[in-house]
């Protein structure tokens, strides 16, 4: 949520905040929330139904996933920034409009290139919407009205997230009108057309102080991210030439050109996207470290389980968007314990999540490898368990460690960087796990996903010993 000073435009906040109307706004905001977050995993069981009717390349069907991520993480601050400057509820409809007719545009879709293409656009479109919605509800709500507008802002994600994979199966089973994996996207048109007609006219306006928008840093971290990220994906398929090669070596010349510039911006008394100011406090440099390497996990982990149980296992969309709530059950479980347990154990929490992914992680290793593609999928229920119920206690006590040690006049700053480097690990992660999965193929789906489960273990095991290095005092 943006600290920054709020000026309402339309309907005074605090005369609002006491109407009968006063909960309209919020369906119309938790619509896209929900939205947002559901096209981020109801992908997941549709991608081999994707390529095989597009006849789509391994690194197209990538991009579905990392594209969404990546135009996300580059574009998030700016969509806060630009809500302050030009109205929240404009910036918000304008994204949902966006978003709204991308769907319609992968639904659409004839070609792999349309459909990725598609994809950035909502990825980009709903780093406009999401970031507002919360400060549009700090706006409208106050004391124990904003804490309910919270929680069904939180309820509303974590449903979205864990229903994704099994609405996607539903929905490619039915196959209504002969949509198939269509109807994963064009299932948004119509909550979305409806979402942006009552926008305007049920949520009251309102803008912020916030800086000028930081063009120049915004161009050279999308820069630097494709040029990690492009040849990751694509550069396996076509057999590593010489661009793949130069696109990671320029990538931390990018990378390093985007610190300097933001320095030299705050140093002007400029509005940095991520202030270095920031970074002067080890809780939150060692916790954004920590937040790239718990979320490389996350969607990477989808994507080849979903490809392992579908192309390796031959199940349908509803089937596998059945085994995945295994993992989505244990993560309710823990993830409504999470909030408690961290004020209570800090740190300690997330090492013990970050370690019950690792474990997870390789704990599926070893089934696959014993039953290989032919044995019962119930094999698989311990270590998808423990995936949940790690992914459930480490999200909530990391973001918890990472706000808490943010300077004071950096919070909402903190906040977007935050959001940035989830998306960011999100769409790095299946560029890396790709390469890794495909990679092996060859020799199955079975050892691809023992292989990529590995090192996904590995990267979660570096997490837990991450946090040993943030203070004490940040939750310990």
């Amino acid at each position: 949520m943006s600290t920054e000073s709020i000026t309402a435009v339309g309907p005074a906040p605090a005369a609002f905040s006491h109407s009968r109307s006063r909960w309209l706004p919020l369906p119309v905001l938790l619509a896209g929330t929900f939205m947002v977050v559901l096209d981020f995993f109801i992908v997941n069981v549709a991608l081999p139904s994707m390529q095989a009717h597009l006849h789509a390349s391994s690194g197209a069907i990538e991009w579905v996933v990392a594209g969404y991520g990546l135009t996300n993480a580059v574009f998030l601050i700016t969509g806060a920034r630009l809500g302050d400057r030009w109205g929240r509820v404009r910036v918000f409809t304008v994204g949902l409009a966006l978003f709204t007719l991308a769907s319609a545009g992968c639904g659409l879709a004839g070609t792999p290139e349309v459909l990725v293409i598609s994809r950035l656009i909502q990825g980009s479109a709903s780093a406009l919407l999401m970031p507002v919605v919360l400060s549009i509800i700090g706006v409208l709500y106050d004391g124990a009205d904003r804490a309910r507008a919270l929680a069904a802002y939180g309820m509303s994600m974590g449903l979205a997230a864990v229903s994704g994979q099994l609405i996607g199966g539903i929905l490619v089973q039915a196959n209504p009108a002969g949509l198939g994996w269509r109807s994963c996207f064009l299932i948004n048109i119509p909550i979305g057309v409806l979402a942006v007609a009552a926008a305007p006219r049920l949520i009251p306006e309102s803008r912020g102080t916030g800086g000028s928008l930081d063009m120049t840093g915004m161009v050279l971290a999308t820069l630097g991210l494709t040029a990690i990220v492009l040849p990751l994906v694509d550069g396996r398929a076509h057999g590593w030439p010489l661009w793949t090669w130069l696109s990671l070596a320029a990538a931390p010349l990018l990378l390093g050109a985007f610190v300097l510039q933001q320095r030299r911006l705050a140093a002007c008394g400029g509005t940095p996207m991520m202030p270095p100011a920031l970074f002067a406090s080890r809780g939150v440099t060692v916790g954004l470290a920590a937040q790239l390497l718990f979320w490389s996990g996350q969607a990477s982990f989808f994507l080849v389980l979903s490809l392992y149980l579908q192309l390796g296992r031959g199940m349908s969309a509803l089937h596998s968007g059945l085994v995945f709530t295994i993992l989505a059950g244990a993560y309710l479980a823990t993830s409504l314990r999470a909030p408690a347990l961290t004020m209570l154990h800090g740190r300690r929490v997330l090492a013990v999540g970050a370690g019950l992914l690792a474990v997870g992680h390789l704990t599926l290793a070893l089934t696959v490898a014993d039953v290989g593609i032919g044995g019962s999928v119930l094999a698989l229920a311990p270590g998808l368990a423990l995936v949940g119920a790690g992914m459930g206690l480490g999200i909530t006590p990391l973001a918890s460690m990472i706000m808490a040690a943010a300077p004071p006049e950096h919070v909402g700053a903190t906040s977007g960087v935050l959001s940035t480097m989830q998306n960011v690990g999100n769409a790095i992660g299946v560029a890396v796990v790709g390469v890794l999965f495909y990679g092996a193929v060859s020799h199955g789906f079975a050892g691809a996903f023992e292989v990529s489960v590995i090192a996904l273990a590995v990267a979660l095991s570096g997490v837990a010993l991450l946090t040993r290095l943030i203070p004490a005092q940040v939750g310990s």
